[in-house]
């Protein structure tokens, strides 16, 4: 009987392994989102040689608009 158990698990465990399926599901182009729906993959990015490459400027944003008793903390105003 253990011989049977142990042929069993051995079959169902090999019979258990399956490609990989790197987009989830979805389809060639499409992968699965955060809540698990399919979405088109972004454009194809290309690098040209010797392309100019123009920085954004940074941005400093002065203080949050926090009322009285408030301070900016965790992403948004909340109590001191």
């Amino acid at each position: 009987m253990k011989y049977l158990f142990a042929a069993v698990l051995a079959v169902s465990s090999v019979a258990g392994f399956s490609a990989a399926n790197a987009e989830g599901g979805c389809g060639p182009g499409m992968h699965r989102g955060a809540y698990g729906h399919c979405r088109p993959n972004g454009p194809e990015v290309v690098v040209v040689p010797g392309a100019v490459v123009v920085e954004r400027p940074v941005v400093v944003v002065p203080g949050r608009g926090c009322g009285p008793g408030f301070a900016w903390r965790y992403g948004r105003c909340r109590p001191i």
